[in-house]
Protein backbone atom coordinates (compact mmCIF):
# COMPACT_ATOMS: atom_id res chain seq x y z
CA UNK A 1 0.00 0.00 0.00
CA UNK A 2 1.75 3.15 -1.42
CA UNK A 3 -0.67 5.09 1.76
CA UNK A 4 -1.30 4.27 5.16
CA UNK A 5 -4.06 1.69 4.94
CA UNK A 6 -5.12 3.05 8.77
CA UNK A 7 -5.61 6.63 7.06
CA UNK A 8 -8.03 5.40 4.31
CA UNK A 9 -10.25 3.66 7.16
CA UNK A 10 -10.14 6.74 9.58
CA UNK A 11 -11.18 8.79 6.14
CA UNK A 12 -13.98 6.61 4.88
CA UNK A 13 -15.35 6.35 8.81
CA UNK A 14 -16.47 9.71 8.22
CA UNK A 15 -18.45 9.05 5.36
CA UNK A 16 -19.88 5.28 5.64
CA UNK A 17 -23.21 6.54 7.82
CA UNK A 18 -24.53 8.90 5.36
CA UNK A 19 -23.25 6.54 2.16
CA UNK A 20 -25.00 3.45 4.11
CA UNK A 21 -27.91 5.91 4.14
CA UNK A 22 -27.60 6.75 0.37
CA UNK A 23 -27.24 3.34 -0.36
CA UNK A 24 -30.26 2.13 0.84
CA UNK A 25 -32.26 4.95 -0.69
CA UNK A 26 -31.35 4.16 -3.82
CA UNK A 27 -31.59 0.60 -3.81
CA UNK A 28 -35.45 0.75 -2.61
CA UNK A 29 -36.01 3.48 -5.58
CA UNK A 30 -34.50 0.96 -8.30
CA UNK A 31 -35.89 -2.21 -6.69
CA UNK A 32 -39.08 -0.06 -7.95
CA UNK A 33 -37.80 -0.72 -11.44
CA UNK A 34 -37.25 -4.04 -10.27
CA UNK A 35 -33.10 -3.38 -10.72
CA UNK A 36 -31.36 -5.33 -7.93
CA UNK A 37 -28.57 -2.45 -6.60
CA UNK A 38 -26.51 -5.12 -5.19
CA UNK A 39 -26.27 -6.61 -8.43
CA UNK A 40 -25.23 -3.25 -10.17
CA UNK A 41 -22.51 -2.66 -7.68
CA UNK A 42 -20.95 -6.59 -8.41
CA UNK A 43 -20.70 -5.66 -11.58
CA UNK A 44 -18.85 -1.96 -11.51
CA UNK A 45 -16.18 -3.23 -8.74
CA UNK A 46 -15.09 -5.97 -11.15
CA UNK A 47 -15.12 -4.07 -13.62
CA UNK A 48 -11.56 -2.06 -14.28
CA UNK A 49 -9.39 0.66 -16.73
CA UNK A 50 -6.20 0.04 -17.62
CA UNK A 51 -3.83 3.38 -16.62
CA UNK A 52 -1.43 4.73 -19.28
CA UNK A 53 2.05 4.74 -17.49
CA UNK A 54 2.89 8.44 -19.14
CA UNK A 55 -0.30 9.58 -17.56
CA UNK A 56 0.82 9.93 -14.14
CA UNK A 57 3.24 12.79 -15.89
CA UNK A 58 3.02 16.34 -16.54
CA UNK A 59 1.59 16.74 -19.89
CA UNK A 60 2.02 20.17 -22.31
CA UNK A 61 1.38 21.43 -25.82
CA UNK A 62 3.62 22.43 -28.29
CA UNK A 63 3.86 25.97 -26.91
CA UNK A 64 4.98 25.25 -23.81
CA UNK A 65 4.69 22.04 -20.58
CA UNK A 66 5.06 23.38 -16.73
CA UNK A 67 5.88 20.38 -14.74
CA UNK A 68 4.25 19.67 -11.19
CA UNK A 69 6.03 18.47 -8.02
CA UNK A 70 7.16 15.16 -7.28
CA UNK A 71 7.46 14.27 -11.45
CA UNK A 72 8.09 10.45 -11.67
CA UNK A 73 11.60 10.07 -12.71
CA UNK A 74 11.03 6.90 -14.31
CA UNK A 75 8.78 4.15 -14.57
CA UNK A 76 9.08 3.06 -11.09
CA UNK A 77 8.11 5.86 -9.98
CA UNK A 78 5.11 5.77 -12.43
CA UNK A 79 4.00 2.39 -11.01
CA UNK A 80 3.98 3.93 -7.55
CA UNK A 81 1.80 6.82 -8.59
CA UNK A 82 -0.48 3.90 -10.41
CA UNK A 83 -0.46 1.89 -7.24
CA UNK A 84 -2.07 4.56 -5.51
CA UNK A 85 -4.75 5.30 -7.86
CA UNK A 86 -5.68 1.93 -7.56
CA UNK A 87 -5.76 2.06 -3.94
CA UNK A 88 -7.76 4.51 -3.34
CA UNK A 89 -10.31 3.78 -6.31
CA UNK A 90 -9.78 -0.24 -6.93
CA UNK A 91 -10.91 0.59 -10.62
CA UNK A 92 -7.47 0.54 -12.25
CA UNK A 93 -5.71 -3.09 -11.40
CA UNK A 94 -3.62 -2.44 -14.82
CA UNK A 95 -1.00 -0.19 -16.25
CA UNK A 96 -0.06 -0.11 -20.07
CA UNK A 97 3.72 0.88 -21.04
CA UNK A 98 5.08 2.91 -23.64
CA UNK A 99 8.42 1.99 -25.25
CA UNK A 100 10.72 3.18 -25.04
CA UNK A 101 9.65 5.52 -22.58
CA UNK A 102 9.56 2.65 -19.98
CA UNK A 103 11.78 0.59 -21.35
CA UNK A 104 13.53 -1.00 -18.25
CA UNK A 105 14.61 -4.90 -17.51
CA UNK A 106 11.47 -7.00 -17.64
CA UNK A 107 12.50 -8.69 -14.79
CA UNK A 108 12.04 -5.62 -12.46
CA UNK A 109 9.17 -4.30 -14.31
CA UNK A 110 7.50 -7.78 -13.51
CA UNK A 111 8.60 -7.68 -9.73
CA UNK A 112 7.52 -3.87 -9.37
CA UNK A 113 4.46 -4.25 -10.31
CA UNK A 114 3.60 -7.69 -8.70
CA UNK A 115 4.92 -5.77 -5.29
CA UNK A 116 2.49 -3.46 -5.79
CA UNK A 117 -0.38 -5.55 -6.90
CA UNK A 118 -0.94 -4.07 -10.59
CA UNK A 119 -0.69 -6.32 -13.91
CA UNK A 120 -0.16 -4.86 -17.22
CA UNK A 121 -2.41 -4.28 -19.86
CA UNK A 122 -1.65 -3.35 -23.65
CA UNK A 123 1.91 -2.61 -24.57
CA UNK A 124 2.25 0.61 -26.56
CA UNK A 125 4.92 1.08 -29.59
CA UNK A 126 6.75 4.77 -30.17
CA UNK A 127 7.54 5.32 -34.13
CA UNK A 128 6.32 8.97 -34.44
CA UNK A 129 9.39 10.44 -32.58
CA UNK A 130 12.82 9.62 -33.04
CA UNK A 131 14.80 8.57 -29.84
CA UNK A 132 18.85 8.87 -28.75
CA UNK A 133 20.92 7.01 -31.38
CA UNK A 134 18.14 6.03 -33.81
CA UNK A 135 19.80 5.16 -37.22
CA UNK A 136 16.67 6.34 -39.28
CA UNK A 137 14.72 9.32 -38.70
CA UNK A 138 10.83 9.03 -38.62
CA UNK A 139 10.35 12.82 -39.42
CA UNK A 140 9.02 11.69 -42.99
CA UNK A 141 7.07 8.56 -41.88
CA UNK A 142 7.69 5.52 -39.88
CA UNK A 143 6.00 2.30 -40.98
CA UNK A 144 5.03 4.08 -44.06
CA UNK A 145 8.20 5.75 -44.79
CA UNK A 146 9.71 5.36 -48.50
CA UNK A 147 12.75 4.26 -47.42
CA UNK A 148 12.66 0.41 -46.63
CA UNK A 149 15.29 0.65 -43.46
CA UNK A 150 13.29 3.24 -41.63
CA UNK A 151 10.20 0.93 -42.29
CA UNK A 152 12.22 -2.20 -41.00
CA UNK A 153 13.61 0.12 -37.94
CA UNK A 154 9.63 0.43 -36.98
CA UNK A 155 8.73 -3.03 -37.59
CA UNK A 156 11.47 -4.21 -35.31
CA UNK A 157 10.71 -1.68 -32.49
CA UNK A 158 7.13 -2.50 -32.62
CA UNK A 159 8.27 -6.33 -32.60
CA UNK A 160 11.19 -5.36 -29.54
CA UNK A 161 7.68 -4.29 -27.38
CA UNK A 162 6.06 -7.54 -28.28
CA UNK A 163 8.62 -9.49 -26.70
CA UNK A 164 8.98 -7.00 -23.68
CA UNK A 165 5.35 -7.83 -23.25
CA UNK A 166 5.30 -11.57 -23.49
CA UNK A 167 7.85 -11.23 -20.43
CA UNK A 168 6.27 -9.23 -18.30
CA UNK A 169 2.40 -10.47 -18.93
CA UNK A 170 0.80 -8.25 -21.15
CA UNK A 171 -1.41 -9.99 -23.99
CA UNK A 172 -1.76 -6.95 -26.88
CA UNK A 173 0.12 -4.29 -28.79
CA UNK A 174 -1.35 -1.04 -29.44
CA UNK A 175 0.15 0.37 -32.95
CA UNK A 176 -0.63 4.42 -33.11
CA UNK A 177 1.25 6.20 -36.01
CA UNK A 178 1.96 10.00 -37.02
CA UNK A 179 2.74 9.56 -39.89
CA UNK A 180 0.69 11.29 -42.98
CA UNK A 181 1.70 14.64 -44.77
CA UNK A 182 1.00 18.08 -44.29
CA UNK A 183 0.94 19.14 -47.69
CA UNK A 184 -1.47 18.64 -50.78
CA UNK A 185 0.88 15.86 -53.20
CA UNK A 186 3.58 15.35 -50.72
CA UNK A 187 2.89 11.43 -50.81
CA UNK A 188 0.91 9.24 -52.99
CA UNK A 189 -2.16 8.28 -50.61
CA UNK A 190 -2.44 4.64 -52.34
CA UNK A 191 0.95 3.94 -51.75
CA UNK A 192 1.33 5.22 -48.13
CA UNK A 193 -1.05 3.21 -47.43
CA UNK A 194 0.19 0.04 -49.05
CA UNK A 195 3.17 1.03 -46.86
CA UNK A 196 1.75 0.55 -43.69
CA UNK A 197 -0.48 -2.68 -44.60
CA UNK A 198 3.31 -4.52 -45.65
CA UNK A 199 4.49 -3.21 -42.48
CA UNK A 200 1.64 -4.06 -40.40
CA UNK A 201 1.27 -7.85 -41.97
CA UNK A 202 4.81 -7.59 -40.61
CA UNK A 203 4.09 -6.99 -37.16
CA UNK A 204 1.02 -9.67 -37.26
CA UNK A 205 3.45 -12.65 -38.47
CA UNK A 206 5.25 -12.36 -35.25
CA UNK A 207 2.27 -11.75 -33.42
CA UNK A 208 1.63 -14.92 -30.46
CA UNK A 209 -1.59 -16.69 -30.65
CA UNK A 210 -3.01 -15.23 -27.46
CA UNK A 211 -2.32 -11.93 -28.15
CA UNK A 212 -4.40 -8.95 -29.85
CA UNK A 213 -3.34 -6.38 -32.29
CA UNK A 214 -4.68 -2.77 -31.94
CA UNK A 215 -4.57 0.08 -34.50
CA UNK A 216 -5.57 2.89 -33.69
CA UNK A 217 -7.13 6.26 -35.78
CA UNK A 218 -6.53 9.77 -35.97
CA UNK A 219 -8.13 12.66 -37.59
CA UNK A 220 -4.71 14.70 -37.71
CA UNK A 221 -1.74 15.70 -35.70
CA UNK A 222 0.77 15.67 -36.16
CA UNK A 223 0.15 15.41 -39.88
CA UNK A 224 -2.16 18.32 -40.60
CA UNK A 225 -3.31 17.61 -44.50
CA UNK A 226 -3.75 13.90 -43.91
CA UNK A 227 -2.96 10.96 -41.59
CA UNK A 228 -2.47 7.65 -42.61
CA UNK A 229 -4.77 5.96 -40.31
CA UNK A 230 -7.54 8.70 -40.22
CA UNK A 231 -10.49 7.54 -39.33
CA UNK A 232 -12.33 4.21 -38.55
CA UNK A 233 -13.43 3.31 -41.73
CA UNK A 234 -9.27 2.82 -43.05
CA UNK A 235 -8.87 1.19 -39.08
CA UNK A 236 -11.62 -1.17 -40.35
CA UNK A 237 -9.69 -1.94 -43.32
CA UNK A 238 -6.71 -2.56 -41.47
CA UNK A 239 -7.95 -5.18 -39.29
CA UNK A 240 -10.04 -6.93 -42.19
CA UNK A 241 -6.66 -7.17 -43.93
CA UNK A 242 -4.58 -8.33 -41.50
CA UNK A 243 -6.29 -11.30 -39.73
CA UNK A 244 -8.57 -12.15 -36.67
CA UNK A 245 -6.44 -11.17 -34.02
CA UNK A 246 -6.43 -7.41 -35.51
CA UNK A 247 -9.00 -4.94 -33.71
CA UNK A 248 -9.71 -1.40 -33.78
CA UNK A 249 -9.13 0.89 -31.62
CA UNK A 250 -11.38 3.75 -30.79
CA UNK A 251 -9.83 6.98 -29.00
CA UNK A 252 -12.62 9.48 -28.18
CA UNK A 253 -10.48 12.10 -28.63
CA UNK A 254 -9.63 11.37 -31.97
CA UNK A 255 -12.63 12.22 -34.27
CA UNK A 256 -14.20 15.59 -35.64
CA UNK A 257 -16.21 17.43 -33.66
CA UNK A 258 -19.95 16.19 -33.57
CA UNK A 259 -18.84 12.48 -35.08
CA UNK A 260 -20.99 10.10 -33.62
CA UNK A 261 -18.72 8.20 -32.01
CA UNK A 262 -21.61 5.98 -30.50
CA UNK A 263 -22.54 4.74 -33.61
CA UNK A 264 -19.02 4.12 -34.99
CA UNK A 265 -18.88 1.85 -31.56
CA UNK A 266 -22.07 -0.17 -32.35
CA UNK A 267 -20.42 -0.98 -36.02
CA UNK A 268 -17.31 -2.08 -35.20
CA UNK A 269 -19.08 -4.18 -32.39
CA UNK A 270 -21.65 -5.57 -35.01
CA UNK A 271 -19.08 -6.45 -37.44
CA UNK A 272 -16.40 -8.10 -34.31
CA UNK A 273 -13.58 -5.57 -34.57
CA UNK A 274 -14.12 -3.44 -31.44
CA UNK A 275 -10.65 -3.53 -29.68
CA UNK A 276 -10.84 -1.18 -26.93
CA UNK A 277 -11.14 2.30 -25.32
CA UNK A 278 -8.87 5.00 -24.72
CA UNK A 279 -10.78 7.10 -23.02
CA UNK A 280 -10.32 10.95 -22.84
CA UNK A 281 -12.41 14.32 -23.32
CA UNK A 282 -11.96 17.30 -26.30
CA UNK A 283 -13.71 20.04 -26.99
CA UNK A 284 -12.18 20.97 -30.15
CA UNK A 285 -9.69 18.62 -31.14
CA UNK A 286 -7.34 15.66 -29.64
CA UNK A 287 -6.89 17.84 -26.50
CA UNK A 288 -6.91 14.60 -24.09
CA UNK A 289 -9.29 16.68 -21.71
CA UNK A 290 -10.13 14.17 -18.11
CA UNK A 291 -12.61 12.06 -18.92
CA UNK A 292 -16.19 12.96 -18.91
CA UNK A 293 -15.13 16.37 -17.70
CA UNK A 294 -16.93 18.26 -20.89
CA UNK A 295 -19.40 15.72 -21.96
CA UNK A 296 -20.70 12.70 -20.10
CA UNK A 297 -23.40 12.29 -21.83
CA UNK A 298 -21.57 10.77 -24.72
CA UNK A 299 -19.39 8.81 -22.58
CA UNK A 300 -22.95 7.23 -21.46
CA UNK A 301 -24.02 6.76 -24.93
CA UNK A 302 -20.81 4.93 -25.80
CA UNK A 303 -21.90 2.74 -22.81
CA UNK A 304 -24.97 2.16 -23.22
CA UNK A 305 -23.76 0.29 -26.68
CA UNK A 306 -21.61 -1.32 -25.04
CA UNK A 307 -23.56 -2.51 -22.61
CA UNK A 308 -26.42 -3.68 -25.16
CA UNK A 309 -23.30 -5.78 -26.53
CA UNK A 310 -22.85 -7.28 -22.90
CA UNK A 311 -26.30 -8.18 -22.48
CA UNK A 312 -27.01 -9.92 -26.26
CA UNK A 313 -23.72 -11.54 -25.46
CA UNK A 314 -22.37 -10.19 -29.25
CA UNK A 315 -20.01 -12.54 -30.42
CA UNK A 316 -16.00 -12.12 -29.80
CA UNK A 317 -17.12 -8.95 -27.41
CA UNK A 318 -14.31 -8.50 -24.85
CA UNK A 319 -13.08 -4.28 -25.13
CA UNK A 320 -9.96 -3.49 -23.63
CA UNK A 321 -10.30 -0.15 -21.62
CA UNK A 322 -7.83 2.14 -21.08
CA UNK A 323 -7.33 5.94 -19.88
CA UNK A 324 -5.24 8.08 -22.47
CA UNK A 325 -5.25 11.66 -21.19
CA UNK A 326 -2.62 15.02 -20.87
CA UNK A 327 -2.68 16.62 -17.46
CA UNK A 328 -1.82 20.23 -18.29
CA UNK A 329 -2.54 21.62 -15.07
CA UNK A 330 -3.90 19.24 -12.49
CA UNK A 331 -2.36 16.48 -10.57
CA UNK A 332 -2.17 13.99 -12.75
CA UNK A 333 -3.00 11.18 -9.79
CA UNK A 334 -6.34 13.28 -8.91
CA UNK A 335 -7.31 13.75 -12.78
CA UNK A 336 -6.90 9.80 -13.19
CA UNK A 337 -8.78 8.74 -10.11
CA UNK A 338 -11.66 10.94 -11.28
CA UNK A 339 -11.42 9.75 -14.77
CA UNK A 340 -11.72 6.41 -13.76
CA UNK A 341 -14.51 6.81 -11.29
CA UNK A 342 -16.07 8.76 -14.18
CA UNK A 343 -15.50 5.31 -16.58
CA UNK A 344 -17.43 3.36 -13.65
CA UNK A 345 -20.02 6.00 -13.62
CA UNK A 346 -20.80 5.81 -17.35
CA UNK A 347 -20.80 1.63 -17.25
CA UNK A 348 -23.53 1.47 -14.53
CA UNK A 349 -25.84 4.36 -15.31
CA UNK A 350 -26.04 2.02 -18.81
CA UNK A 351 -26.33 -1.33 -16.77
CA UNK A 352 -29.51 1.22 -15.42
CA UNK A 353 -31.30 1.09 -19.04
CA UNK A 354 -34.38 -0.52 -18.76
CA UNK A 355 -33.66 -2.55 -22.00
CA UNK A 356 -37.31 -4.03 -22.44
CA UNK A 357 -38.90 -0.58 -22.61
CA UNK A 358 -36.05 0.58 -25.00
CA UNK A 359 -36.76 -2.14 -27.66
CA UNK A 360 -40.39 -1.79 -27.45
CA UNK A 361 -40.08 2.14 -28.10
CA UNK A 362 -37.52 1.59 -31.06
CA UNK A 363 -40.37 -0.93 -32.45
CA UNK A 364 -42.88 1.86 -32.23
CA UNK A 365 -40.71 4.07 -33.51
CA UNK A 366 -41.75 6.45 -30.17
CA UNK A 367 -38.70 8.61 -30.81
CA UNK A 368 -40.11 10.63 -27.25
CA UNK A 369 -39.95 7.62 -25.31
CA UNK A 370 -36.46 5.79 -26.08
CA UNK A 371 -34.34 8.77 -25.77
CA UNK A 372 -36.43 9.46 -22.31
CA UNK A 373 -36.00 5.78 -21.45
CA UNK A 374 -31.58 6.41 -21.69
CA UNK A 375 -31.96 9.64 -20.11
CA UNK A 376 -33.98 8.34 -17.28
CA UNK A 377 -30.85 6.43 -16.27
CA UNK A 378 -27.79 8.36 -16.90
CA UNK A 379 -29.83 11.11 -14.52
CA UNK A 380 -29.75 8.55 -11.70
CA UNK A 381 -27.11 9.50 -9.44
CA UNK A 382 -25.21 6.38 -8.87
CA UNK A 383 -22.44 7.29 -6.58
CA UNK A 384 -23.94 5.85 -3.72
CA UNK A 385 -23.04 2.37 -5.93
CA UNK A 386 -19.56 3.10 -6.87
CA UNK A 387 -18.55 4.74 -3.44
CA UNK A 388 -20.04 1.23 -2.14
CA UNK A 389 -18.17 -0.56 -4.52
CA UNK A 390 -15.03 0.87 -3.35
CA UNK A 391 -15.38 1.10 -0.01
CA UNK A 392 -16.20 -2.47 0.18
CA UNK A 393 -13.15 -3.50 -2.30
CA UNK A 394 -10.69 -1.87 -0.07
CA UNK A 395 -10.70 1.26 -1.62
CA UNK A 396 -11.71 4.90 -0.37
CA UNK A 397 -15.04 6.54 -0.29
CA UNK A 398 -13.77 9.82 -1.13
CA UNK A 399 -10.51 8.57 -3.68
CA UNK A 400 -9.42 12.52 -4.13
CA UNK A 401 -10.19 13.75 -0.58
CA UNK A 402 -8.29 11.02 0.89
CA UNK A 403 -5.37 11.16 -0.92
CA UNK A 404 -4.83 14.71 0.21
CA UNK A 405 -5.23 14.16 3.58
CA UNK A 406 -2.61 11.96 3.16
CA UNK A 407 0.35 13.72 1.16
CA UNK A 408 1.27 11.84 -0.77
CA UNK A 409 2.51 14.45 -3.97
CA UNK A 410 4.37 16.30 -0.78
CA UNK A 411 6.19 13.38 0.04
CA UNK A 412 7.17 11.99 -2.99
CA UNK A 413 8.19 15.96 -3.61
CA UNK A 414 11.10 15.88 -1.40
CA UNK A 415 12.95 12.69 -2.78
CA UNK A 416 11.77 13.50 -6.67
CA UNK A 417 13.85 16.46 -7.88
CA UNK A 418 11.97 19.28 -9.84
CA UNK A 419 11.68 19.14 -13.34
CA UNK A 420 12.81 21.54 -15.98
CA UNK A 421 9.61 23.18 -17.87
CA UNK A 422 11.80 24.15 -20.87
CA UNK A 423 10.65 23.38 -24.26
CA UNK A 424 7.14 22.25 -25.75
CA UNK A 425 5.75 18.68 -26.74
CA UNK A 426 2.77 16.62 -25.58
CA UNK A 427 4.33 13.78 -23.00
Amino acid sequence: MMIDSSLVIRENEAHIGNLKRDYETLGERLARGGIAIDRIKEKVAAYGVAIPSWGVGTGGTRFARFPGKGEPRHIFDKLEDCAVIQQLTRATPNVSLHIPWDKADPADLKAKAGALGLGFDAMNSNTFQDQPGQAHSYKFGSLTHTDPATRRQAIEHNLECIEIGKAIGSKALTIWVGDGSNFPGQSNFTRQFERYLDSAKAIYAELPADWRLFTEHKMYEPAFYSTVVQDWGSNYMIAQELGEQAYCLVDLGHHAPNVNIEMIVARLIQFGKLGGFHFNDSKYGDDDLDTGSIDPYRLFLVFNELVDAEVRRAPGFEPAHMLDQSHNVTDPIESLMVSAMEVQRAYAQALLVDRDALEIHQHDNDALMATTTLKTAFRTDVEPILAMARLESGGAVDPVACYRAAGYRQKVAEIRPEVSGAGGGIV
